[in-house]
Order: structure tokens, then C-alpha cells, then sequence
């Protein structure tokens, strides 16, 4: 965890500063808004921003996202400070903390972030597949692409890996190469230097430097233009990178995670994303399953979202109700845990009396359940509800589980079987006869390349 203290705490600076790195946290400090602002352009990352109320934080959080770095902010100060708490709030920081600071305060601050960050509530065994894959490929520095449709998780598990690398202790950089635009997207990367381009100002360093010694999440990459890809295979394949405007290389060491929500071998067909590119990044592939594939965690999360909501409002948690139940099951959720935790946020606010109903779980536009589950009749969510459990491992033979775990690592790897082989610790011709076994048996075994849909 990394935080930087902006302002002078009232002369509660070093209690801070103690407090926070007695948890484990690298404190770093800047007196003012401006100041913090030319640190992180720097390359002097933070995850955490504690803010002295008496600076403008409205701004700050401005300034913040005209250039795309999102990093969390609690405000801090004295106690007869409530008005400048309030407005902190209001203006977007997640946390009031008085002064002199609270041990215990400072703790759970950096404990809410820090496990905002990485977090991961499952049950179902397809989701435990990927954890198990995850941990097995965590600790070496190959680059991995997670794939899946939006709202599975796919940041999650990208922040998993960080914390589980060699490379835990330094910087974890996220970039959302759809969010940026094409113009702005290689300084972004790369950095640029000043006078680069109109609006340059000062140097600026990219996400590449910035996560040095690290890990870079590329978020979306097949967002990415063509042009811009040709960059990033330089960056990755000689670990060096040109800023904008630079006159020289600068080397880099970082770990690359890059995730999608598109099939990229379709894009590699499409001639819309580069083979070569394609196959440095997916050294490992994750896939994540949709929420409808992986039924044993709906009301995991949904249980974890209703406690999380009724905590931020300050209102009792209460039970769902057997049918409330019974429709998240039914559910199809084509938002995937997005969508889920929407739901459940709005059940927790419109609740009311002894347990969260039916009533109480609307879609967006605040119309019946009906639209969002698709059918209200018993019959008809029993048999959703059956057919969601029945995609579960349960009831399969140690061969039927062995079998598929085989086929799904093998999925994860495009096919490629001496990757898939090192992943499940066999060898790769203890592979192939198991591949041959099932292909005789009818079951279809994904080829070299070839990853199956999402859906």
C-alpha cells in the first residue's frame, strides 16, 4: 500500500506517517495539491491519497481525472472541521478522518482499500479452477491474458496475481486502453516530455515507467489501435520504451497483464489486432466464466454486497427472503458481478420490513423484477434455478472433474499443449494420450489457436 499525505496534518504529519507504516504502508508527502500533482506525473505512484481538508479537493479530483490517474482519497482533519468535511465528501473522497489521528482509524482505512483492491469472494468450483491456475502462474513474471465478458472480474484476478508475484511490494498501474482516447493513449503508455505536443507543460511520465518493478494491467487491449500496438510489442519484447518527444530509450521492468472482453484470436482473423502481439501477451489466458456459468457464487456475492451496502448506509442487514433468494439464482445476468452488485446496492436501499423481498430487487429504470429475471412464475424459477445448479460440478465422477479441468487449462491456452501440460504439472505426452482418450470418446479438444466462445 502506498499513500501519500497532502498537506501538514496540523502538526499531525509524523503520527500519520508512523501510524500508517506501522501497517505496512510506504508514506510518501507533498504540501499541496500542486506539488502532489508534479509527484505522481513523475512516476511517484500512490494508492491511497489523505488529503488536509483546508486544500481543495474538488479540484484536486478534477485535476486527477483530466489525466486519467485514479488513485482513492480520504479527507482528513480537525475535529471542529465539519463543514470541510462534509464538502470533502460531497466532492468525492471515500472517508472523513479526524485529527489527532486514530490508530484503529488509520488501519481500517488502509484495510478497506487495500482489500477493495484484490478481494475475492467465490464458491463455485469453475471460479476456483482459475484461482488455482492463477496461483500456479503468480509467481513467474510471464505475461497473462484474462478474457472473459464484462463484469466477471477480470481486475480482480489481474490484482490477485500482483499480490500473489515476487512483485507484490512495488507498484500495481492500471490503464483502460478504451477509456483513453487513440491521441492521448501512447503518452498515457509511455510518457512524453515537455513540449512534446500542444498542452505539454511538463514532462510526464507514463504508466510503463510509473510501474516499474511492478505490474501494468492493460484493461481492454484489443481497444488498442494497430499502430500503438507495434509500440507496446517493442516495449515488451526489448523492455525499453521512447516517451513522446524523448530523445532516448528508457529501459523498463515490469510485469505485463492485459485483459479483454473480446475473443483476440477473432481480432487476429479480423487483421483488427497483431499475431505477434497476441502471442506475447497470452502466454498464460485466464478465462473467467460468466456469473450464469458459475451458480454457487451468486448468492456468495450477494450475501457479501448486502453486508458492504448496509455498512456504507448505515442501515440493519437484513435476510433475503426465500423467493428474493430464489430469483438471483434465476437470474441470467448478462451484467455478470457488475450487474449483481447493482441489484443488490438497490435492494439495500429500497428495503423494507423484516427481510430484502422480491419488491425489493428492481432493474434500473425501477420497474418490476419481472423484466430483470425474466418470469415470476414458481415453475418457471425453479427451472432456471435448476438449470443454473446443474452447470455445477456436483454429482460428477474424480474422471469427469479430471477430464475437464484438462480441457478447460487447455481452453485457457488456446490449445497450445505444452503450456496447458506445465500448468497442470504433467507431461506433455501423459497429455496427449488423455486428449486422444477424450477425442475418441466424442469430446471435442480445442486445437492449436482456438479458444471456445464465451457464452
Amino acid at each position: 500500500m502506498r499513500l501519500m499525505i497532502i498537506g501538514s496534518l496540523d502538526g499531525n504529519l509524523s503520527t500519520a506517517s508512523k501510524m500508517a507504516m506501522d501497517r505496512g504502508a510506504k508514506v510518501s508527502h507533498a504540501g499541496g495539491v500542486e506539488t502532489a500533482l508534479r509527484d505522481l506525473r513523475s512516476g511517484q505512484g500512490a494508492d491511497l491519497l489523505m488529503v488536509e481538508v483546508c486544500h481543495d479537493i474538488a479540484d484536486l479530483i478534477e485535476k486527477l481525472d483530466a489525466e486519467h490517474i485514479h488513485i482513492a482519497i480520504v479527507a482528513c482533519g480537525t475535529d471542529h472541521d465539519a463543514r470541510a468535511a462534509v464538502n470533502a465528501i460531497q466532492a468525492g473522497a471515500k472517508e472523513y478522518i479526524p485529527l489527532p489521528p486514530d490508530a484503529e482509524m488509520i488501519a481500517a482505512v488502509l484495510e478497506a482499500v487495500a482489500a477493495e483492491s484484490h478481494s475475492m469472494i467465490y464458491r463455485d468450483e469453475k471460479f476456483a479452477e482459475v484461482v488455482r491456475l492463477a496461483d500456479q502462474v503468480a509467481a513467474s513474471d510471464a505475461s497473462i491474458l484474462i478474457t472473459g465478458e464484462s463484469g466477471t472480474g477480470k481486475e480482480v484476478i489481474a490484482r490477485y496475481l500482483h499480490s500473489q508475484s515476487s512483485r507484490s511490494d512495488k507498484a500495481f498501474i492500471s490503464l483502460n486502453c478504451a477509456a483513453i482516447p487513440e491521441n492521448l493513449l501512447e503518452s498515457e503508455l509511455f510518457g512524453h516530455e515537455k513540449g512534446a505536443f500542444t498542452g505539454a507543460i511538463a514532462r510526464r511520465i507514463g504508466k510503463f515507467e510509473e510501474a516499474h518493478g511492478g505490474t501494468l494491467l492493460l484493461d481492454e487491449i484489443s481497444e488498442m489501435d494497430v499502430r500503438l500496438q507495434a509500440k507496446l510489442l517493442r516495449a515488451i519484447q526489448e523492455r525499453v520504451i521512447d516517451r513522446v518527444g524523448g530523445s532516448k530509450p528508457v529501459s523498463i521492468d515490469i510485469r505485463i497483464i492485459a485483459t479483454s472482453n473480446r475473443d483476440l484470436a477473432a481480432t487476429v482473423r479480423d487483421g483488427t489486432f497483431r499475431e505477434d502481439l497476441f502471442y506475447r501477451l497470452n502466454v498464460v489466458n485466464l478465462r473467467i466464466p460468466a456469473l450464469r456459468e458459475r451458480p454457487a457464487d451468486i448468492l456468495e456475492l450477494a450475501e457479501h454486497f448486502l453486508s458492504k451496502y448496509a455498512d456504507a448506509n448505515n442501515v440493519a442487514r437484513l435476510p433475503f427472503s426465500a423467493e428474493a433468494r430464489r430469483q438471483l439464482l434465476a437470474s441470467k445476468w448478462p451484467g455478470n458481478i457488475r450487474e449483481l452488485e447493482n441489484t443488490i446496492h438497490r435492494a439495500v436501499l429500497l428495503s423494507a420490513g423484516d427481510e430484502i423481498s422480491v419488491e425489493a430487487i428492481r432493474s434500473p429504470d425501477g420497474t418490476s423484477s419481472a423484466g430483470l429475471f425474466g418470469t415470476n412464475e414458481p415453475a418457471g424459477m425453479a427451472a432456471a434455478a435448476a438449470e443454473a445448479v446443474s452447470q455445477s460440478l456436483v454429482g460428477k465422477t474424480v474422471a469427469e472433474v479430471e477430464r475437464d479441468l484438462i480441457i478447460e487449462t487447455l481452453d485457457h491456452c488456446f490449445g497450445n499443449r505444452t503450456h496447458a501440460a506445465n500448468i497442470l504439472g504433467i507431461s506433455i505426452r501423459t497429455l496427449r494420450n488423455k486428449l486422444k482418450q477424450y477425442s475418441d470418446n466424442g469430446v471435442h479438444v480445442p486445437t492449436p489457436g482456438e479458444q471456445r466462445p464465451y457464452a
